[in-house]
C-alpha cells in the first residue's frame, strides 16, 4: 500500500543549492520553502514553512564538506519532515561523505560508513538516492531501500562525442585504472567506450600519500583516460597520470573522476600535472571560480531528476543506467 499521495516536495539544505534548484527546474516543480540555518553554537536548525503532510519528499543533501555540518543538517531535515507526517522521505545524497570508511583496515578501526546510514535510518528517510558510492558493499549497510546511480554515462556520452568512433581509432585509446581497487570500475567503462584497460599499481605508505610502482598494461603511445570514483587531494591522480608518461610512455593523459573533493592542494596538482583535462560530475559544488583551467564539470542534476520521478511513480529507474 502507498502511504503517500500525487503530492511531490523537494527541500534541500545548504551543500548544493544550485543543484536543487536544477533538479525543481527539471521536474517543474517549485522547491519547497524551508529555513536551513546555523545557531551561533553551531548547532543545525531547520523550519519547514509550508505542510509536508501525506507528502513524497525529496531532500537533497550533498554531505561535503564541511561534511559534519552537511550530514548534520540532513538529519535534522529528515526528523523536520518525519515529525511533519511526510508520506514518504526519500534522502538524496549526490556525493556520500565517509564511504571510505567502509571496512576495517586495522585493529580498533571504525566502519563510519555503516555508522552514518544507521543513523540516516533512524533519523526518519525511507529511501536513499545516491551516486557511485566509493565502495559498492556500502549498499547493503542500510536497513531501508536504495538506489544507486552511476556515473559513467555521463563520462561515456561526453568521451564518445569528444573522441568519436568514425574519425578515432579507439585501438590508440586506453582506459586506465589509477589503482587495482579501481579496476571493476574502469573495466565496465573501458567496455562501453570500446577502448583497452589498464592499471596503475601503486603502494600507498599513508591517508592521502601514495607511491606510483607500476604500469599494468600497453600504453605506449597511446591516449589514457584515468577513470575513478573521486579525486580528494589530487596526490594518487596526478603520480598515477605521471607514470603513465614516464614509465608507461604515455601520448598524453584525461582523466575523470564522478566526485571532486578537491581538498588542500588538489587545484595546484592538477594543474602543474601532465593531466590534459579533469572532468568531474557535479555531485559536489564548485567553491568559486576553479583556479585551474584543465578541470570541467558535467551536470548530472538532470539524471536525478529523472531518477526522482522514477521513484515518486514506482518505476524503475534501470533505464538511467
Amino acid at each position: 500500500m502507498i502511504a503517500y499521495g500525487d503530492k511531490i516536495e523537494i527541500f534541500c539544505g545548504n551543500s548544493n543549492p544550485e543543484f536543487a534548484k536544477t533538479i525543481c527546474e527539471q521536474l517543474n516543480v517549485p522547491m519547497g520553502k524551508a529555513t536551513v540555518r546555523t545557531f551561533a553554537d553551531g548547532e543545525a536548525s531547520v523550519s519547514l514553512e509550508e505542510t509536508v503532510r501525506g507528502a513524497d519528499v525529496f531532500l537533497i543533501q550533498s554531505t561535503c564538506k564541511p561534511v559534519n555540518d552537511h550530514l548534520m543538517e540532513l538529519l535534522v531535515m529528515i526528523d523536520a519532515c518525519r515529525r511533519a507526517s511526510a508520506g514518504r522521505i526519500t534522502a538524496v545524497i549526490p556525493y556520500f561523505g565517509y564511504a571510505r570508511q567502509d571496512r576495517k583496515a586495522k585493529s580498533r578501526d571504525p566502519i563510519s560508513a555503516k555508522l552514518v546510514a544507521n543513523m540516516i535510518t533512524v533519523a526518519g528517510a525511507d529511501r536513499v538516492l545516491t551516486m557511485d558510492l566509493h565502495a559498492n558493499q556500502i549498499q547493503g549497510f542500510f536497513d531501508i531501500p536504495l538506489d544507486h546511480l552511476l556515473g559513467a554515462p555521463s563520462f561515456v556520452e561526453y568521451y564518445m562525442n569528444k573522441f568519436p568512433e568514425d574519425t578515432c581509432n579507439h585501438d590508440e585509446f586506453v582506459v586506465v585504472s589509477p589503482d587495482v581497487g579501481s579496476v571493476a570500475r574502469a573495466r565496465n567503462f573501458a567496455q562501453k567506450v570500446h577502448m583497452n584497460l589498464a592499471i596503475v599499481d601503486k603502494r600507498r605508505q599513508k591517508a592521502n600519500v601514495s607511491e606510483v610502482m607500476n604500469v599494468i598494461g600497453d600504453v605506449r603511445g597511446k591516449t589514457c583516460i584515468l577513470y575513478d570514483d573521486m579525486v580528494d587531494t589530487a596526490g594518487s591522480l596526478v603520480n598515477a597520470a605521471k607514470a603513465l608518461v614516464e614509465v608507461g610512455g604515455a601520448k598524453e593523459v584525461y582523466a575523470c573522476a564522478t566526485h571532486g573533493v578537491l581538498s588542500g592542494p588538489a587545484y595546484d596538482r592538477i594543474e602543474d600535472s601532465v593531466i590534459k583535462e579533469m572532468l568531474f560530475l557535479n555531485t559536489i559544488p564548485q567553491v568559486g571560480n576553479t583556479p585551474s583551467g584543465k578541470i570541467k564539470f558535467l551536470d548530472v542534476a538532470p539524471v536525478f531528476a529523472r531518477a526522482i520521478e522514477h521513484i515518486h511513480g514506482g518505476t524503475s529507474i534501470a533505464d538511467l543506467f
